[in-house]
């Protein structure tokens, strides 16, 4: 045996080793050696790998990134989206998700697979050839966070799948849950507090900003753990036809999962085992916060398929949540970015659910009068789920004398605009959408976008930027950058070239479309078609400024509450002396052109599908020129559907309600009929 076999032998079977006492340590919570013991493996396999850097194993327990830590993680568009569950939480709820799983699967048998709901952090691993290549968040759903370095610190987490337990895939996607288990984090927090260091206030938030540290020593200092729910992806398949099945079929490879877990004949009994969880709950090494039921059977899962945030097949069953009683001290009026008024409730610390609770939103001015609460009342606040605090009730037997009526503002707290609220809304916004601080940032992003202005380049990057050199306060000062050169070439990473080609774009966008510029106020209501509708009937923007709200309504595709929002808009000063300063600034547009009727004046269209000639947004505007209104939505108003590759349930509802169906190339033909498309 040569000498580098000799070491890559030691160093096997140290990882073997290590391997064993993790999982007996994170998963069984039986510590099978002291860590003291642990820790002289752990270093003799560091020494080695120190020793011999080019002979390091790719499945090493030992965070070996090293080096700088990253300064962002990079953004990864999950191939499949990890999908967010429903959520039940009594026994009248969970018969209700079985009786719709019935009545989809009617005379068949199901079983239903039940497992710990973890409070940890979602993620997905992907394994090409059984090597651990790429781990990222569950994110938005759709795109997540690369975090590889610091999920290979995980110890408990196979690095290298091994060939002695089954053929390896080709490509492997796990799904599961980042955890610290409550004994570590018990640990964790009294090393944190020995050495003056900040504690944790739950084992999820520890285990999460462990995860999103850019540094991944500091990950591989804490003790989180994986335990897998699921597989996404499996080329070639595992050959398993149930949920049950694969999960054991994960174990094989080194995978842990949860530490209870049951497979159930009927819903009664799914019932029964949520309430004996609940009793354990304080027994067992992990924190979770519910169970998650799914049906086992993995056919019936494609059967039953997918609403569009969450899978048929599935929900979360969350344990009753844990009420405090405190006092409410005062209320903020947040301003969002879309402008919408947020009263939150500034409360007296309480924990609530092993978390301290300072503020909750109250939602809007009508859940403070549903809940009748003041400034100074005693109210109870619970974590929905176990994780968003919430005011659940008002104890009105101990409002003091001296408590406040809370009342919506008049003026926006940010900017001083007029706050509107428009019959029937539900939500009050601050008016001055082009001025107001807090939304500029969405000002800027609407009005610089194709649609609008069309000003190429100036991204969120450069937006950002700006704003923190104080150069964007409203978007009129788009215009007035080319006054700041040499700002602007101080900006990192923005060269000559870069400057003037933005600045080239804001000279460009000058001469536009009366309907474009007023898309581009970002006027709420008014989206690309009511915009031309205006423009189209008011002919220039001082009529349209001065109308009143009957000359609004009678202006196709304006309704009573957009017609509202137009006035609301243009009565506000500040946005009045924004829209003044664009058009100083050189905005300019040709007269429109009276218009004439035209052969589809009127009409309700809708597009779906995917079109092979042409994008969505370009037969958008064919049909736009001939008069037609283009929807999103089927219904029994809509005179035609354009269905292109793939058309789903808008086909459908169509067929059914008897809409008129086109394909691409029966569209296609249509508008080279009306002269405006010319088939090649």
């Amino acid at each position: 045996m040569t000498q580098n076999s000799a070491v890559i032998a030691q160093m096997r079977q140290l990882i073997q080793l290590l391997a064993q006492h993790n999982h007996a340590y994170y998963v069984m919570d039986q510590p099978t050696i002291e860590d003291s013991e642990y820790d002289q493996l752990f270093h003799q396999l560091k020494a080695l790998e120190q020793q011999y850097p080019d002979l390091l194993q790719h499945d090493t327990p030992i965070n070996k990134v090293g080096g700088k830590p990253l300064s962002k993680f990079d953004s990864v568009t999950h191939v499949i989206p990890m999908l967010s569950l429903g959520n039940v939480f009594n026994q009248e709820d969970l018969f209700a998700f079985a009786r719709r799983i019935e009545e989809r699967l009617p005379n068949q048998q199901i079983e239903y697979d039940v497992e710990l709901k973890f409070d940890g952090l979602a993620i997905s691993l992907w394994y090409e050839h059984g090597i651990l290549v790429r781990g990222v968040t569950r994110g938005d759903g759709e795109t997540g966070e690369d975090i590889t370095q610091n999920v290979k610190t995980i110890r408990n987490l196979p690095k290298v799948l091994s060939s002695e337990n089954g053929i390896i895939p080709e490509l492997l996607e796990v799904r599961g849950e980042v955890l610290i288990p409550k004994s570590g984090f018990e640990k964790l927090n009294a090393e944190n507090e020995k050495k003056g260091e900040k504690t944790f206030a739950n084992p999820r938030n520890a285990a999460a900003g462990s995860l999103r540290q850019l540094d991944p020593n500091i990950a591989a200092s804490r003790p989180l753990a994986f335990f897998a729910y699921g597989i996404a992806q499996c080329q070639p398949h595992h050959g398993q036809t149930s949920m049950s099945a694969s999960l054991t079929w994960l174990t094989q490879f080194g995978f842990a999962v949860g530490e209870r877990h049951f497979v159930c004949d009927s819903i009664q009994e799914v019932q029964e085992k949520y309430e004996q969880i609940n009793q354990e709950r304080s027994n067992l090494a992990v924190e979770i916060d519910g169970m998650v039921i799914k049906v086992n059977d993995l056919k019936q899962q494609q059967q039953l398929g997918f609403l569009s945030r969450e899978p048929r097949w599935a929900t979360a069953y969350k344990f009753p949540a844990v009420a405090a009683l405190t006092k409410v001290e005062n209320i903020d009026w947040q301003v969002g970015r879309t402008g919408t008024l947020t009263p939150v409730a500034r409360l007296n610390p309480v924990t609530v659910g092993g978390v301290t609770v300072s503020n909750v939103t109250l939602h809007n001015i009508g859940e403070i009068h549903r809940l009748d609460v003041c400034i100074g009342d005693t109210v109870s606040v619970y974590r929905s789920g176990d994780v968003i605090p919430k005011v659940e009730k008002v104890w009105p037997e101990f409002r003091p004398v001296d408590a406040v009526i809370i009342q919506l503002p008049e003026n926006c707290p940010v900017c001083s605009s007029p706050v509107v609220m428009p019959e029937g809304e539900a939500l009050a916004r601050c008016s001055g959408g082009l001025y107001c601080a807090a939304q500029r940032i969405e000002a800027i992003r609407h009005f610089v976008s194709r649609k609008a202005m069309d000003i190429e380049g100036l991204g969120d990057r450069w937006a950002e930027s700006l704003l923190h050199l104080n150069l964007l306060n409203n978007v009129a000062d788009i215009y007035h950058l080319h006054e700041h050169r040499e700002q602007l070439l101080s900006i990192e990473k923005m060269g000559e070239k870069s400057v003037q080609n933005l600045l080239d774009a804001i000279e460009n966008s000058k001469k536009t479309t009366l309907a474009s510029f007023i898309y581009a106020l970002g006027i709420r209501g008014v989206g690309e078609t009511t915009a031309r509708m205006l423009a189209n009937t008011f002919q220039n923007l001082d009529t349209l400024r001065h109308a009143d709200l009957d000359a609004l309504k009678k202006t196709p595709d304006v309704g009573g509450i957009t017609a509202e929002w137009i006035i609301d808009f243009f009565q506000a000063p500040h946005n009045l002396e924004v829209v003044d300063r664009l058009i100083a600034a050189g905005i300019h547009w040709d007269a429109p052109i009276a218009p004439t009727r035209q052969p589809l004046n009127g009409e309700s269209w809708v597009i779906t599908g995917t079109l092979s000639q042409m994008g969505r947004d370009d037969a958008t505007q064919l049909l736009q020129a001939l008069g037609a209104r283009v929807s999103g939505s089927i219904s029994s108003k809509t005179k035609c559907l354009v269905a292109g590759e793939k058309a789903g349930s808008k086909l459908e509802k169509a067929e059914k309600l008897g809409v008129q169906v086109l394909t691409e190339q029966e569209f296609l033909a249509l508008m080279q009929q009306y002269g405006v498309y010319t088939i090649e």
